[in-house]
């Protein structure tokens, strides 16, 4: 009986020493990304990089057990990685110093936002496709109206005629935002695009291109951008002039017109028609 006891408590230790090893090895495994991340530091990100975006880089970064050790077969291996993971950055570049992993790209701003059933995904200027990721800093509009399609992988350019047609739009917004409206964004008004009459496939005698605001205000565009004296409507120019000259003098594009008219050849862009 004591050879029997003495037996357990040998087998109890044991099973206690293998249970250490495990722990150890377990808690060495959990600590190990977060400690490599902190050899990690962005070069100029954007203000509006979040959390689950720099959570993309990061574990592009450490993709595959990546060893981030600080010389340069790690800068190049993190480099492929994130270019070849994350659509988000181009030009990327990444270099080493004796302490940390320095990481320098060219951010992809997403512009508008795609969504037909479960799928959804961003476009920046350029059309390339982004991944989804929640975005709550930048005023991002919806692209209503494209005609259902598969959509192209992250870090595609999607070349369709409405939907460059609809980023051209926006992206004249967003420059006219910082060059004149930086402390309150006009976009942050703007819901959607709608392009679903783009080139007058539905109606040759309808607006092609309409904007709606946040509380659904309609702003008529009329034809895409370089289109304008096609159809006898105002330049690109001054339908800009025009939006801008009526967000500035009213201090907001919500609740006071029914719509607001870009394309006519005249002076009066909106109407004061009660929209009850």
């Amino acid at each position: 009986m004591g050879i029997l006891k003495t037996l357990a408590l040998v087998c109890v230790f044991a099973a206690i020493g293998v249970g250490f090893v495990f722990l150890r090895g377990y808690v060495k495994k959990v600590t190990a990304v977060p400690e490599k991340r902190g050899l990690l530091e962005l070069l100029g990100p954007p203000v509006w990089l979040n959390g689950p975006l720099k959570d993309k880089i990061y574990d592009a970064a450490t993709a595959n057990g990546e060893d981030l050790k600080l010389d340069e077969d790690a800068a190049q291996s993190i480099q492929q990685n994130i270019e070849t993971m994350v659509a988000w950055v181009a030009d990327v570049k990444v270099q080493t110093t004796h302490e940390s992993i320095l990481i320098s790209a060219r951010w992809r701003k997403p512009l508008g936002l795609v969504e037909q059933g479960s799928q959804s995904c961003y476009v920046d200027a350029e059309l390339v496709v982004l991944d989804f990721v929640p975005m709550s800093g930048l005023p991002i509009v919806k692209i209503a109206g494209l005609p259902s399609t598969k959509f192209p992988r992250p870090g595609e350019t999607w070349q369709r005629e409405d939907l460059t047609a609809a980023v051209d739009i926006l992206d004249r917004l967003d420059q006219m935002d910082k060059l004149v409206a930086a402390g309150k964004p006009l976009l942050y008004e703007i819901d959607r695009i709608d392009v679903s009459n783009f080139d007058g496939r539905e109606d040759a005698k309808a607006p092609h291109i309409v904007l709606y605001t946040t509380d659904d205000t309609k702003i008529i565009w009329g034809a895409e951008v370089g289109k304008w004296q096609r159809y006898l409507e105002a330049t690109d120019e001054e339908k800009l002039a025009r939006l801008y000259g009526y967000y500035k003098e009213y201090g907001s594009l919500l609740g006071a017109v029914k719509y607001i008219n870009l394309r006519d050849l005249q002076d009066n862009i909106h109407l004061p028609i009660d929209k009850d």
